[in-house]
């Protein structure tokens, strides 16, 4: 065999090693490329653009369904879902919370939370209290444990000390009973029909002596005498009679009788009386004018004020710093309790509400050719360098068959 002749049998299989590797690498890159359609005219050139480029919206459509029908499936959402809802999980985050909550509140200059509490509390107290204690008013035993214990563990061992009982006496004299008050009751009270009542009860009523003194004297003459001087000298009259408070020590008697004052020297049937009269007054008052006593006073109280004193008591105060891991933590169990029932209908409203499925469509709808592209041979570069070597490796193969069927013709 002539050496010219040898090229016979080396060109087949390097042709074909050539052909079969570049095949495959223009019949990959045109999965991908061109990214958009090139035309000619008015003439569109073929398999321009890629394939994959020119079927994404199909692409997208099966990805989705692949996701949702092996891997996404309610089943594998619920089971994620109960990993990711674990107890101490919920828990930490429903801590969390709180605590930002707390944080907010604690930053919160333009005092909105203090706004919202106060109308909160406005509503509470003006509104939605009254409403409640007409309703409970009704009932026979509303406040009977409630007062009954207040009556017999503040009221019935209440009694004054003897400061208490001084200042009280001192207020009695000074304001409500003072010489001028004690001189124009006197003057009120001698009325001529009441002289006249007592002149004559004197004289009929009275035996001995006294009768005597009743019926020569009579007692007219000094009680018209008496009430004319407290008319004529009230100065006079008033000095008097402070001179008489003084000397009798009305002051001294009155402190003492309320310092022995105690629902404790009552006869226990009276006590009895007195506390089922206390419920009955606080009931009718209740029922008659606490729900506009209630109201009027809703109205006049400064809520954003109290609001506001109450919501700095909450940043500062250790109990609700410490309560809120103990919160936290009943919350989180109540929510445990709630998902065991009814996670599987949770999930299953939620995966049409996510739209999951539509979601991995439009995120690879919304995927460039290019960015695509790189995807995918980020994910089977390897792969598809493979398959063009495997190209050429054919290729080869084929043209060495065919040389050898050269050789033995």
């Amino acid at each position: 065999m002539e050496l010219a002749n040898l090229w016979i049998f080396f060109v087949p299989p390097l042709a074909g090693s050539i052909i079969g590797y570049f095949t495959n690498d223009i019949a990959i890159k045109m999965l991908f490329k061109p990214y958009k359609p090139i035309y000619i005219g008015k003439y569109k050139l073929p398999f321009t653009p890629g394939l994959i480029p020119s079927n994404q919206e199909r692409l997208a459509q099966k990805v989705s369904d692949t996701i949702m029908g092996s891997l996404l499936t309610p089943t594998e959402l619920q089971k994620l879902a109960q990993r990711l809802l674990k107890t101490e999980r919920v828990e930490s985050a429903i801590l969390w919370l709180l605590q930002l909550a707390l944080e907010q509140v604690q930053s919160d200059k333009e005092q909105k939370t203090a706004k919202v509490l106060a109308n909160i509390l406005r509503d509470l107290f003006s509104q939605s209290l009254p409403r409640l204690l007409k309703v409970l008013s009704r009932k026979e035993d509303f406040l009977e444990a409630q007062i009954n214990q207040i009556f017999d563990q503040v009221l019935f061992d209440f009694q004054l000390t003897e400061a208490q009982a001084r200042q009280f006496s001192d207020w009695i004299l000074g304001l409500v009973i003072p010489p001028d008050v004690m001189r124009r009751a006197i003057i009120d009270f001698l009325t001529d029909r009441n002289i006249q009542i007592i002149d004559e009860g004197f004289r009929e009523k009275t035996s001995g002596t006294y009768w005597v003194v009743a019926n020569l004297f009579g007692v007219r003459n000094s009680l018209v005498r008496l009430r004319s001087f407290c008319i004529d000298e009230p100065e006079i009259t008033n000095a008097r009679l402070k001179e008489l408070i003084f000397s009798l020590e009305i002051r001294n008697r009155i402190r003492d009788w309320l310092q022995n004052l105690s629902l404790q020297n009552l006869p226990v049937a009276t006590v009895r009386q007195l506390r089922k009269t206390t419920r009955e007054t606080v009931i009718d008052y209740i029922q008659n004018r606490g729900i506009d006593f209630l109201q009027n006073l809703g109205d006049s109280l400064e809520w954003e004020n109290i609001a506001a004193i109450l919501l700095k008591r909450l940043r500062s105060s250790e109990a609700v710093n410490s309560s809120l891991s103990v919160v936290s933590q009943e919350l989180a169990l109540i929510l445990d309790r709630y998902l065991e029932r009814d996670l599987e209908k949770l999930v299953a409203q939620m995966i049409p509400i996510l739209s999951i499925d539509q979601v991995i469509i439009n995120r690879v709808m919304a995927t460039s050719p290019k960015d695509l592209e790189l995807a995918i041979q980020g994910i089977v570069k390897n792969e598809l360098q493979a398959i063009v070597n495997l190209g050429g490796i054919l290729g080869f193969i084929v043209g060495l068959m065919q040389a050898g069927i050269l050789f033995f013709r």
